[in-house]
């Protein structure tokens, strides 16, 4: 999952681009959340410029993330 917005200091929310799309992401908790170091730079282009990232951008990201296996475990938040 990709953190796409903030919502207030304790919610954010998350889109992993399948299960749960750009257009409808998920809001989440912050202090349930395992957070990383690792920006999604190709997300982080389309939100900067005020637009939404398409979902595949998002799928594309996260595949490649955990092919690196930098994400070990479950999910990367």
């Amino acid at each position: 999952m990709v953190v796409v917005s903030l919502v207030n200091e304790q919610y954010c929310m998350v889109a992993d681009g399948d299960l749960r799309k750009i257009e409808k992401p998920k809001i989440k908790n912050i202090k349930h959340l395992q957070l990383t170091n690792i920006k999604a730079d190709s997300v982080l282009e389309y939100i900067s410029r005020g637009e939404l990232p398409e979902n595949h951008v998002i799928r594309n990201y996260l595949s490649i993330l955990k092919g690196t296996g930098e994400i070990q475990g479950k999910e990367g938040w």
